[in-house]
C-alpha cells in the first residue's frame, strides 16, 4: 500500500538533516528498512544535539497543555527548541499538524513528534473490552480489532497507543482485570502477538499503522488485595513463569515500545527497576525500542518510599533504564544536572535518544511526519468493522448456563429489562475515550419486537420506583431478559471494587423477577466476573458479554434468537464469591489438597463439635475449594464429544517432538464452535508445580455429527520452567497430558519425560 507524501515544502531542518545523512553516504528519502542505515542517521542526528535537545527528546507531555484558545505560543516555541519528543491526548488534528510542523519545519534538527492515545480496544468502533476479547479465544478476534483501532486512530494523526496490557490477572477485584489477557501467561502470550501484529502490521512505517506499547512492565496485576496502583510480591519463578511470559512474547514480536508500571516489585518500584527496565527487558529480551513511564509514575516514587526527591527520582529511573518520562518533568529539570554532577552518564542520555529516533524512524515519521491526503482510515464506523465488532461480540460472549432456554423461540413474547439493555455508552466499556454513545447499538434498538421497561436506570440505581412496571411487563410476557452488570466507570484504572456483587437495586429487581415463575435470561455486561452465586440456580440462562462495545445490541439479538452461537470461554475463573480471591485455576496443589470425598462445609459441623481440623484440606468452609465455574469453561448451542485420544510417543527426550492427537465430535443437531484445550501438569519437580497449565488450544468449528482429529505438538522445552535460581529446565518424570472443554477436564494421558527418558 502506498500512500502521497504530504510533507511540504523544502524547508532548511529537513535540508540539514538530508545533508547530514548525505555526508554519511545515505538518503534522507530512502526507505528506511536496513538496521545499519537508521543506526547511522540516528548518530548523525545525535551528535549535532545538545544536552537540552535530546532531554527535550525524553518529554512525553499531555493535552493539558493545551488551554481554552488553543496551543499557547509558549508550547509551539517549545516544539521549535526541540524541548519536546511527543504529546499524548492532542485530539485536534489542525494541533496535530501545528506542533509537527513546528518540530519538522521549524526546529534546528527536524526531528518529528509522536502523537500517542489511549487506544485500548477501539478508537472510534469500539471492540470488545480485552478482556472480552481474551474470552473470545481466537488471536484475529484481537488482531482484526487492533488493526481496525490502528487504521481509524492514525487517519487522525494518533500513531502511538498505550495498548496491549498484557498484565496477569488473578483477581476479578483489581478494576483493570478488564483490559488484562485474563489469568493465564500462555493465552496472554497468544494475544500479546495478536494485539502487536494488529497495530503494527508487517511495516511500522505504513500511516494505516501505530507503534504498539506493551503494558504495564511488570506486574502490575499482582497488586495485593486487588488495590490499584499498589505492592506485588514476586518471587523469581513467578515471574518468569507468570508474569513475563506475555511481555518476552512482545520483544518477539517487535513491539516498539514498553511501558513501565506504577506498582512497585518486591520494594522497588517499576519506574526505578533496573533489574526488569535493564538487566531482563535489554539483557536477556535485547529489546531495542524505548521505554516510557506510566503518568507520573517516575514521581511517584517519591510518595512509595524510594526516592527522596524529584532530582533523585530522575536519576533512580534515568539509571534503571527508562527512556521517556509520560507527564512529569523530574528528567526535565534535573537530567542535566545530574550529569554534570556525575550521577548519571552522558553516554545513558545518548542511548535513550537513539532508543526513540529508532522508533520514530521505524514509523516512518522523518519521511512522511502528516496525516497522508488519501489515507483510508477517515471514514469512521466503515461496515466492514462494524460487523468485525459484532463478530467479535459474538465470539467474545460466553454461555455460562442454558436450561434449554435458549436459543430462543422467534414466537416468543420477551420483556427486555435492566439498567445497561439501553445504554450506549456504558456498554463501550473502560478506556472507550474516543467511543461515542449515537453509534452504539443497544439491546433494545437490536431487539425491537421485545417489550422494554428499564426498571433501573444506570448500574448503581437503588431507587424501586419503577419495579411496578417492569413486573406488570414480566406478568404478560413469556420471557425475561435482563441486561445488567457495572457501569462502564466501575471497572478501570482506579475502579477495584471489594464487593463484586451487582451494584444498586438489581438483585433486588432481579429475585421480584424470579418470583413470578418465568423463564429469566440474565445478560451480564461488566470489566469482571460478577458475584451471582446466591441465585445463578434459579436463572434459567446466564450469558456473560463482558463489555461488548459498539456493536453489543445486534451480537445480542443474534445470539439469543441462534442466528448464531456464542463461542467464548472464560480467561479467568470465575469466583463464587470475592472472599476467595485472588483465584486461579494453576495453583499449587498443597501438603493438603482439596477432596470432594473429605470435604467438609460448614454446614456439616455439628454445633457444640469438639475443636480439630475438620477435613484436613485447603479450602473455606462456606465457599468451599473450586470457583463457580472454572478457568476455560463456556456452553454452546450444541453437545460435543471428546475420544480417541493419544500421544505419539511415551517417552519425550530433548530435540523431540510430541504430538498429542483427540477427536471431538458433534453430537447435536446445529453447527457448533468448541475451544480444544491441552492442559499439562508436572507430577514432580525441583520446585512445586501448578496443578495445571495451559499449553495449546484450538477453536474448532463443526457441522452437526461431524468429527474432527485435533493434532497438537508439543516441543521438549514447552515441558521446562524457571526455578528461583533462574535455571530453565524440566527434570525426569511423569507428566500427565490433558485434553477437553476447560480446565476441569478428566481426558487424561500421560508421558515420561528427561534427557535420559526410558
Amino acid at each position: 500500500m502506498s500512500f502521497k507524501n504530504t510533507t511540504t515544502g523544502n524547508f532548511l531542518p529537513y535540508l540539514l538533516i538530508t545533508f547530514l545523512f548525505s555526508a554519511c553516504g545515505l538518503s534522507s528519502t530512502q526507505v528506511a528498512n536496513d538496521k545499519d542505515e537508521i543506526e547511522s542517521k540516528i548518530n548523525a542526528i545525535v551528535d549535532q544535539m545538545t544536552l537540552e535537545e535530546k532531554v527535550g527528546q525524553l518529554a512525553l507531555r499531555g493535552g493539558s497543555s493545551r488551554d481554552k484558545d488553543g496551543l499557547s505560543k509558549e508550547l509551539i516555541q517549545q516544539v521549535r527548541n526541540g524541548e519536546i519528543g511527543a504529546f499524548l491526548n492532542i485530539e485536534d488534528t489542525a494541533d496535530i499538524r501545528t506542533l509537527q510542523k513546528a518540530a519538522v519545519e521549524e526546529s534546528k534538527h527536524g526531528i518529528p513528534l509522536i502523537f500517542a492515545r489511549d487506544v485500548i480496544h477501539g478508537f472510534k468502533t469500539l471492540f470488545p473490552i480485552p478482556l472480552g476479547q481474551a474470552a473470545s479465544w481466537n488471536p484475529e478476534v484481537a488482531k482484526e480489532g487492533s488493526r481496525v483501532a490502528a487504521l481509524e486512530a492514525s487517519a487522525m494523526g494518533i500513531r502511538w497507543t498505550f495498548a496491549p496490557m498484557l498484565d496477569i490477572s488473578q483477581d476479578s477485584r483489581w478494576g483493570r482485570i478488564a483490559e488484562s489477557p485474563g489469568e493465564d501467561p500462555y493465552l496472554g502470550q497468544v494475544m500479546s502477538a495478536a494485539y502487536i501484529n494488529g497495530f503494527q502490521g508487517d511495516d511500522l512505517s505504513d500511516p494505516t499503522k501505530m507503534a504498539a506499547c506493551a503494558k504495564h512492565y511488570l506486574g502490575y496485576g499482582a497488586a495485593i488485595g486487588g488495590r490499584d496502583y499498589n505492592t506485588a510480591i514476586i518471587s523469581n519463578e513467578q515471574m518468569y513463569n507468570t508474569y513475563l511470559p506475555p511481555f518476552k512474547t512482545a520483544v518477539e514480536n517487535n513491539a516498539a515500545t514498553f511501558m513501565s508500571s506504577f506498582n512497585e516489585i518486591n520494594g522497588v518500584p517499576a519506574s526505578g527497576n533496573k533489574k526488569i527496565l535493564t538487566d531482563i527487558l535489554r539483557g536477556e529480551y535485547q529489546f531495542d525500542g524505548f521505554v516510557v513511564s506510566d503518568w507520573n509514575s517516575i514521581t511517584e516514587m517519591i510518595p512509595h518510599g524510594f526516592a527522596e526527591n524529584e532530582k533523585e527520582a530522575a536519576k533512580l529511573s534515568a539509571n534503571a533504564g527508562l527512556d521517556m518520562e509520560m507527564t512529569s518533568e523530574a528528567y526535565d529539570k534535573h537530567f542535566i544536572e545530574l550529569i554534570k554532577e556525575g550521577k548519571v552518564a552522558e553516554s545513558q542520555l545518548d542511548f535513550y535518544v537513539k532508543n526513540i529516533l529508532r522508533i520514530k524512524f521505524r514509523l516512518g515519521l522523518f519521511d512522511q511526519p502528516y496525516i497522508p491526503n488519501d489515507h483510508p482510515g477517515k471514514k469512521m464506523y466503515a461496515e466492514e468493522n462494524l460487523q468485525l465488532a459484532k463478530n467479535a461480540a459474538i465470539e467474545s460472549s460466553v454461555l455460562l448456563k442454558n436450561e434449554g432456554i435458549l436459543p430462543l423461540k422467534a414466537n416468543k413474547k420477551i420483556l427486555l429489562t435492566g439498567p445497561l439493555a439501553d445504554k450506549g455508552k456504558e456498554q463501550l466499556g473502560t478506556w472507550a475515550f474516543d467511543g461515542e454513545e449515537e453509534p452504539s447499538v443497544t439491546p433494545r434498538e437490536a431487539m425491537e419486537s421485545a417489550v422494554f421497561e428499564e426498571g433501573l436506570t444506570h448500574s448503581r440505581d437503588k431507587s424501586n420506583k419503577q419495579f411496578n412496571k417492569v413486573v406488570a411487563a414480566a406478568k404478560k410476557s413469556d420471557v425475561i431478559v435482563f441486561v445488567g452488570g457495572e457501569e462502564a466507570i466501575l471497572s478501570g484504572e482506579a475502579h477495584s471494587r471489594a464487593n463484586i456483587k451487582l451494584p444498586g437495586a438489581q438483585e433486588e429487581l432481579l429475585q421480584k423477577l424470579l418470583k413470578l415463575n418465568k423463564p429469566v435470561v440474565m445478560v451480564i455486561m461488566a470489566g469482571r466476573p460478577i458475584n451471582i452465586t446466591e441465585y445463578v440456580d434459579q436463572l434459567d440462562a446466564v450469558l456473560m458479554m463482558w463489555h461488548p462495545g459498539t456493536m453489543g445490541g445486534p451480537a445480542l439479538e443474534e445470539i439469543l434468537y441462534g442466528k448464531a452461537e456464542p463461542s467464548g470461554r472464560l480467561p479467568v475463573s470465575w469466583p463464587k464469591a470475592a472472599g476467595q480471591l485472588p483465584y486461579f485455576y494453576n495453583h499449587k496443589n498443597t501438603g493438603r489438597p482439596a477432596d470432594p470425598e473429605k470435604f467438609v462445609g460448614i454446614d456439616d459441623i455439628p454445633v457444640g463439635a469438639w475443636q480439630s481440623s475438620l477435613g484436613n484440606e485447603s479450602h473455606y468452609l462456606d465457599v468451599g475449594y473450586t470457583p463457580l465455574y472454572p478457568f476455560g469453561y463456556g456452553l454452546s448451542y450444541s453437545e460435543v464429544k471428546y475420544d480417541k485420544y493419544s500421544t505419539s510417543m511415551a517417552s519425550l527426550q530433548e530435540n523431540q517432538t510430541l504430538t498429542v492427537q483427540i477427536r471431538v465430535t458433534n453430537i447435536g443437531v446445529r453447527e457448533t464452535t468448541e475451544v480444544v484445550q491441552l492442559y499439562i501438569r508436572d507430577r514432580f519437580g525441583r520446585i512445586t508445580r501448578p496443578v495445571r497449565q495451559l499449553k495449546r488450544f484450538e477453536k474448532v468449528t463443526l457441522a452437526p455429527k461431524e468429527s474432527k482429529m485435533i493434532q497438537f505438538e508439543l516441543a521438549y522445552d514447552d515441558f521446562k520452567y524457571y526455578d528461583n535460581e533462574g535455571v530453565f529446565d524440566v527434570e525426569e518424570g511423569e507428566i500427565d497430558i490433558f485434553v477437553g472443554s476447560n480446565s476441569t477436564t478428566k481426558n487424561q494421558m500421560t508421558i515420561r519425560i528427561g534427557k535420559q527418558a526410558m
